[in-house]
C-alpha cells in the first residue's frame, strides 16, 4: 500500500513535549505531578456522564429492521462493530491507509448517509470533510455522534507541535489510548441501545464484553511498559498519533514527521532533529508501511537508531474477514513494535488475545 507523499520534520517544540520535560524532571526528583498537568489528567481518565448517556431514545430503526449505521475511520468501524454484531448494519466511509484529516468522500457516502440511523464520527475536527457532508444528509431523525468530542473534556486537549493550540484543532487520535477507545465503544453502545431497544440487552452484553477484552489490552501494555527502560520510552513517529497514550503510559513523544503538502524538509531541519535524537538518545524511530518516509529511513542511517517502517494508526491489518483485522489487533501490533524496538519485552502484549467479541460484519471501503 506504498503511496507518494511529502513530509515536514515538526522538532519538539510544543507545550506538551515541555511538560513532558517537566513530568520527567519531577519524576527523578521524587516530587508529586502537578494534578494539573496534562499528563495526570490524561492518566485519570473516566468517560464522562454525557458520552456514558449519549443518544437519543427512539421506537426502532427507521427503517423498521435494522439500525444502519455509518462510520468514518476502520478503527471505529470495528469499535462500533464490536457492539452491533450481528443486529446492525455498519458502514465504514474513509478507506484505510488515506490521510483521514484531508479525505474528500466520494458522492455516494451522502447516499448512504441520507438513509442512516447513526452516524459515528470521531470528531475534534478529524475528518471535517466527511462531518460536513453528514450534516447536510443525515435524516431529520437521524443522530450524528461525534465519539471524540464526547469523549474528551476540554481540559484534556492536548495541543502540541502537530496541532498548536493557536490552530484550534486539538490532537484527535484518541483511540491510540485503551481507555478513551473504551469510552467510544460505551457510547457507542448507549446510542445504539437507545436507537433500538428491542437490541439494548444485546448491543449491551457486546460492550460488557468488549470493555474487558480492552480492560486486557490496557494491563497488558501497563505490564510492558514497566520493561521499557524510562530513558527510552521515547517515541519520534511518521505522524502525531500517539500523544495520548503516551500521556496514559508514562512515554514521550518527542516530535513527528507529519504527512503534508508541504516542500520537502530543508537540510537544516532534518540535521536539527539528527542532533535532537542524538542528544535525547533515542533507540528507535518509527515510520509507517502505509506513508514510507526516505526521511525517517535517512535520519535512521545518519543517528546509527533503528528505523522500524511498520506503524500504523488507522489502518487495520490485513484485510476484512481476516482474524487481525481489527482495532484491538492492531492497537496489539503497534504496541508490541514499540516495546520490542525500545528494548522492552512485548510478552505481555503477545499473550494478549485480540479477537473480536461479536461478529464483524462491517463494511470497509477500499
Amino acid at each position: 500500500m506504498a503511496r507518494r507523499t511529502k513530509w515536514l520534520i515538526v522538532p519538539l517544540i510544543g507545550a506538551v513535549a515541555m511538560a513532558a520535560a517537566c513530568s520527567t524532571e519531577k519524576r527523578a526528583e521524587n516530587v508529586t505531578p502537578d494534578p494539573g498537568d496534562i499528563r495526570v489528567k490524561v492518566a485519570n481518565f473516566e468517560c464522562p456522564p454525557n458520552a456514558l448517556g449519549a443518544g437519543e431514545t427512539k421506537t426502532g430503526p427507521l427503517d423498521g429492521s435494522r439500525l444502519q449505521i455509518v462510520t468514518t475511520v476502520a478503527p471505529i468501524t470495528s469499535i462500533v462493530s464490536n457492539i452491533a454484531g450481528d443486529r446492525a448494519d455498519v458502514i465504514g466511509t474513509v478507506p484505510e491507509g488515506t490521510n483521514s484529516h484531508t479525505y474528500e468522500p466520494k458522492p455516494s457516502v451522502a447516499k448512504v448517509i441520507s438513509s442512516a440511523d447513526i452516524v459515528f464520527v470521531n470528531g475534534l475536527k478529524l475528518e471535517d470533510p466527511t462531518l460536513e457532508i453528514a450534516e447536510k444528509n443525515i435524516p431529520d431523525a437521524g443522530q450524528l455522534i461525534e465519539l471524540g468530542t464526547l469523549s474528551l473534556p476540554n481540559d484534556l486537549y492536548i495541543f502540541d507541535f502537530s496541532f498548536p493550540k493557536e490552530g484550534g484543532k486539538p490532537n484527535p487520535h484518541l483511540w491510540t489510548n485503551p481507555p478513551m477507545a473504551k469510552c467510544y465503544a460505551q457510547t457507542a453502545a448507549s446510542v445504539m441501545a437507545k436507537a433500538d431497544p428491542a437490541n439494548a440487552a444485546y448491543y449491551n452484553d457486546n460492550l460488557a464484553k468488549y470493555a474487558a477484552r480492552v480492560d486486557a489490552l490496557d494491563a497488558a501494555i501497563r505490564t510492558a511498559t514497566q520493561t521499557v527502560p524510562r530513558a527510552s520510552r521515547k517515541l519520534l513517529t511518521y505522524h502525531d498519533a500517539y500523544a495520548y497514550f503516551a500521556a496514559e503510559y508514562d512515554w514521550d513523544v518527542i516530535g513527528a514527521i507529519q504527512v503534508s503538502n508541504f516542500e520537502d524538509p530543508t537540510p537544516k531541519e532534518i540535521a536539527d532533529l539528527i542532533t535532537q535524537i542524538r542528544d535525547e538518545k533515542v533507540p528507535a524511530v518509527f515510520g509507517s508501511e502505509v506513508f514510507p518516509s526516505p526521511v525517517l529511513e535517512q535520519i535512521g542511517k545518519e543517528t546509527g537508531v533503528k528505523y522500524v517502517d511498520v506503524l500504523r494508526d488507522d489502518d487495520l491489518l490485513g484485510s476484512p474477514g481476516d482474524p487481525e483485522h481489527s482495532f484491538l489487533g492492531l492497537m496489539r501490533f503497534d504496541f508490541i513494535t514499540m516495546v520490542r524496538s525500545l528494548g522492552g519485552d512485548p510478552a505481555a502484549l503477545e499473550a494478549f488475545d485480540p479477537a473480536d467479541v461479536a461478529p464483524d460484519n462491517a463494511d470497509y471501503p477500499q
